[in-house]
């Protein structure tokens, strides 16, 4: 018989079968629509922010492009380039800077505030947001003895402030104008460690703010006349100041690390959602092996009348695809449209601007792995199914036989198994985050199938111990028998539970070092912009405080990495976080205490000679550095270059002072810097060194490193939030596939129960008997689950992360816990059939 005459009269035998309804069917239609819905929304919300993103751009940039350069201000050449190329020019100066007010009772309130300064010009693009409303030249328009400014709310209500009030910065009086609601450009700001303030740039005079060696950023927002190409001015840009530190950023990706994160974000929470639908497989083969069951009458029928395997095959293959198509297009539609109905609430709820509608990419990157994965756990069974003999279908088909499908069929599975993860990892463009999450689940799935197995042989080990406790017994009996639920319980619960634990006891290990370790070891402040005539007073302060334990400072500047060997550095050293940006630079003539050489040799105290750098080891072992290489940093403008003759010992986990590049002195002479220190003082003595050093230099900026600490605490649990909805989504698959088991072992449970009838066991015997196997299963896989959890855990926290871990005992109990209710109460809801039954009947039916 030709391939195009079964596949005709497969679709025909398929269609009648269809027309029976979706009996035996929901579970798969809801475990493919659940689990591609979570991916195609988590798509869909990313891609609404992507285009936001691009959309927005120059709004939220604040022009067609922007040139930033670091320490100082443009120069007199540069400046005329922007003029000459640009249709309008916006210079900014961001920096941190402390605001004070006097209280009542003479003493001083403080709080740190990220400062804007800007000119007449801010801003280009947009509008400031004030309350009361008002266009911000006019909240500027104020008396030039005491100029104005506006403030974010958090740091009025920080400082119990008004409109009208007065607060001083640095050694100048300003009075608050506004309130600061909205600054269109806020999304470029990056991670702020106070509120923002605006002020306009000519106000700071006075102040003793932005004086040389101030550690700001300034940027130019750039109007590009009609008709011209960013790309061109981009190149012209680029290759005219290429040695002057210049960045250059455009509209066309306003905020690339918002963009980069929220890209990040989303390809590991579609990641996470692909452990959904895997669970969701594990569903769909259950009800795929179920329902081959029920038709063993059907299929051994048509093996009689000589229907081939191939027909055979066929017809159910094509039966449960168009089913699968129906609930991956039942996904799309829910991962597509629930966003969509959403869009006010979950735009309310971003910080950047999104655009909600149906994203074709996204619906399609979801419909693809649902369409695989439908195809990867159908397979399984259904060859099972081709290779079985007519007479044998009629003694329990599925139950007999070979456990594998043959050759042919695992060659084809592991050939779309491995199209699956190259796909996710092209769509992700995460090559090892999405090796190593497929390689988790796909571990997780293999040892949770062990546990399954497991526990079955360890319930039929232990029935003898169960001697003279009946209801136990039965329930031993029923997890060891041969149609135990073991397996799909184990599995359909244990992926989304184990998932659901390494994530707390990721989050918990973190914030525990982040919250309560992290402060033990970090310093209680961060000085900066201290200047040169300023440290001797500031060290005489702290230093003879009893309270101190111990007080870092070192010279401050910043550059960025240009070159290596006469190679730009990107080509050296790829794209490595240390040549993103500009980083900390130091100098110092005597090997610090604190500071231990791996490799190399420090030059001396007196050393005068040619510029000497020491490099962080571990990074330039990531960027492939050695002694003897040179390296060229720009540092305000000035390209310097060294030669790397050591490297040292820099530990950032401690959140005390690290520079990845030190020099010797002679080779920073001449750059104007402050010094940056870092005071390790009993939390009593904290406000008393606060208000004595910003009495004494307004100018100086204090930085609360516990109040970092609070922030970064409070964005890992919003990540780890997120990640918990992914992992619950997984699990709500589980409990769907759970339902599934207990309704496919429904049948056996009935027949179970008029035995036990039969026997003489009570109705209250019975329910005790399915509500111990219910929790013994559930424990069970929430046992499993954790173990994974644990592990899973462990590894990222030590390889990834690289912190101690310890067990989060709360979360481990919360998921066996978890499991065992989960379980229990899908067995209670399916008990009351059994318990109804009556014996006369059903063994009648039986027979």
């Amino acid at each position: 018989m030709s391939l195009a005459r079964d596949l005709r009269l497969a679709a025909r035998f398929a269609a009648r079968e269809l027309r029976g309804g979706l009996s035996g069917f929901r579970i798969l239609l809801a475990c493919l629509a659940l689990g591609v819905a979570a991916i195609a929304g988590v798509g869909s919300i990313r891609a609404a922010i992507e285009t936001g993103l691009s959309e927005e751009g120059a709004a939220l940039l604040g022009g067609d492009a922007e040139v930033s350069f670091t320490y100082r201000f443009a120069s007199e050449e540069e400046r005329g380039w922007m003029e000459l190329n640009a249709a309008s020019v916006s210079e900014i100066a961001d920096f941190r800077s402390m605001a004070t007010v006097p209280l009542p009772d003479g003493t001083v309130d403080r709080a740190l505030t990220q400062v804007k300064a800007v000119d007449d010009a801010y801003p280009l693009v947009g509008t400031v947001d004030l309350s009361p409303a008002m266009p911000l030249d006019q909240a500027f328009d104020c008396d030039p003895a005491r100029p104005c400014v506006v403030a974010e709310r958090l740091l009025t209500d920080r400082l119990g402030l008004s409109p009208g009030d007065m607060l001083r910065l640095g050694s100048k009086e300003f009075i608050l104008a506004a309130v600061l609601e909205r600054e269109p450009d806020s999304a470029t700001g990056g991670f702020g460690l106070g509120p923002r303030l605006i002020v306009r740039r000519a106000d700071l005079s006075g102040s003793g703010l932005l004086e040389p060696g101030t550690l700001f950023d300034s940027k130019y927002r750039l109007i590009l006349p009609e008709g011209a190409v960013l790309d061109t001015v981009k190149a012209q840009a680029v290759q005219r100041f290429s040695d002057s530190g210049l960045r250059w950023r455009d509209a066309r990706n306003g905020a690339p690390g918002v963009a980069r994160f929220v890209d990040r974000l989303g390809a590991f929470l579609v990641l996470v959602g692909l452990s959904g639908l895997a669970v969701g497989g594990v569903g769909v083969s259950a009800a795929v092996r179920a329902y081959l069951a029920r038709k063993t009458s059907v299929i051994a029928t048509l093996r009689t009348l000589g229907g081939t395997r191939r027909l055979i095959f066929l017809t159910y293959f094509l039966q449960i695809g168009a089913l699968a198509l129906a609930g991956i297009a039942l996904g799309l539609l829910l991962g597509g449209l629930v966003p969509l109905a959403l869009a006010p609430v979950i735009a309310d709820q971003l910080p950047v601007p999104a655009r909600f509608g149906l994203y074709p990419g996204a619906l399609s990157e979801a419909a693809l792995y649902g369409l695989l994965t439908a195809l990867i756990f159908t397979l399984w069974p259904l060859a099972r199914t081709e290779d079985i003999r007519a007479a044998t279908l009629f003694r329990d088909a599925l139950s007999a036989g070979r456990a594998l499908p043959r050759l042919p069929y695992l060659m084809v599975i592991v050939a779309l198994l491995v199209l699956l993860v190259a796909l996710a990892a092209v769509f992700s463009d995460t090559w090892a985050l999405t090796l190593w999450t497929s390689g988790g689940i796909l571990g997780a799935l293999i040892l949770l199938a062990l546990a399954g197995t497991g526990l079955r042989a360890l319930a039929r080990r232990a029935q003898p111990l169960a001697r003279g406790r009946a209801p136990l017994r039965w329930a031993l009996a029923a997890i060891g028998g041969p149609r135990s639920e073991a397996l799909p319980v184990v599995l359909s619960l244990g992926l989304g539970l184990a998932v659901l634990a390494a994530v707390g006891q990721i989050d918990g290990n973190l914030r525990g070092a982040i919250t309560a370790e992290l402060p033990d070891r970090a310093p209680s402040y961060f000085f900066v912009d201290i200047q040169k005539d300023q440290i001797d007073g500031f060290l005489d302060r702290v230093e003879n405080d009893p309270a101190v334990s111990r007080v870092d400072h070192a010279p401050m500047l910043r550059g960025v990495i240009t070159r290596i060997n006469g190679r730009p550095a990107r080509e050296v050293a790829g794209d490595h976080w240390v040549l993103r940006g500009d980083r900390g630079v130091t100098y110092s003539g005597p090997l610090p205490e604190t500071t231990t050489v791996t490799e190399g040799t420090w030059w001396g105290e007196d050393y005068d000679g040619p510029p000497q750098i020491s490099f962080a080891a571990e990074e330039a072992l990531e960027m492939g550095l050695r002694i003897g290489d040179e390296m060229t940093i720009n540092i305000l403008g000035r390209d310097i270059t060294g030669t790397i003759t050591s490297f040292r010992e820099v530990d950032f986990s401690t959140a005390g002072m690290g520079f990845i590049t030190a020099m010797n002195p002679s080779a920073l002479s001449g750059a104007p810097h402050s010094f940056i220190a870092t005071v390790y003082a009993e939390e009593q003595a904290e406000a008393a060194i606060l208000r004595d050093v910003g009495q004494a230099y307004s100018n100086v900026t204090a930085i609360r490193v516990r109040d970092a600490i609070d922030q970064v605490a409070t964005l890992l649990a919003g990540i780890a939030s997120a990640t918990s909805w992914g992992a619950a989504a997984t699990l709500l698959t589980g409990l769907l596939v759970l339902i599934g088991a207990a309704l496919s072992g429904e049948r056996d449970r009935v027949y179970e129960a008029a035995i036990l009838k039969t026997m003489g066991a009570s109705r209250a015997r019975i329910l005790h008997s399915l509500a111990l196997r219910s929790a013994l299963l559930g424990a069970g896989a929430g046992a499993v689950a954790l173990t994974a959890g644990i592990a899973g855990g462990w590894a990222v926290c030590t390889f990834v992360m690289e912190t101690d871990y310890s067990i989060i005992w709360g979360n481990a109990f919360a998921i066996v816990l978890g499991g065992l209710l989960a379980n229990l109460l899908a067995g209670l809801a399916f008990a009351w059939r059994p318990l109804a039954a009556r014996p006369a009947r059903v063994l009648r039916a039986a027979d």
